[in-house]
């Protein structure tokens, strides 16, 4: 089994209105409850709006520190699930569940097994 994120990319703006947001939150528990009985859970998460975040960009020996995203834009990466997949297939199967759950493109990219 290997790792692969799956990156929802989320438009910036307000959350839509319940009326809207409610299905689509029961659907995306219900994947998430299919993909732990399917083994291939890790974890999930979502992440604060882009303007919380803050960069940390290295300038010679210092680092410089701003306020906002890394890229500008009207899409950013609002949360994500890493799951265990046997290949990209597979995850790609999640990823298309993903994406018909929460109702964004979901970026599949397989995690890296030499960064820890």
């Amino acid at each position: 089994m290997a790792h692969y994120l799956l990156s929802i990319q989320q438009p910036d703006g307000d959350a839509p209105p319940p009326e809207v947001l409610d299905p689509i939150m029961r659907d995306v528990a219900a994947l998430n409850e299919e993909i732990r009985a399917a083994g291939a859970w890790v974890f999930t998460a979502g992440l604060h709006p882009a303007h919380t975040a803050t960069v940390l960009r290295p300038k010679g020996d210092d680092v410089l520190v701003t306020d906002g995203p890394y890229a500008e834009g009207r899409e950013h990466v609002g949360g994500f699930w890493v799951i265990d997949a046997p290949d990209l297939d597979a995850a790609l199967a999640w990823g298309r569940k993903a994406a018909l759950a929460i109702t964004l493109p979901i970026e599949v990219r397989p995690i890296g097994d030499h960064c820890g």
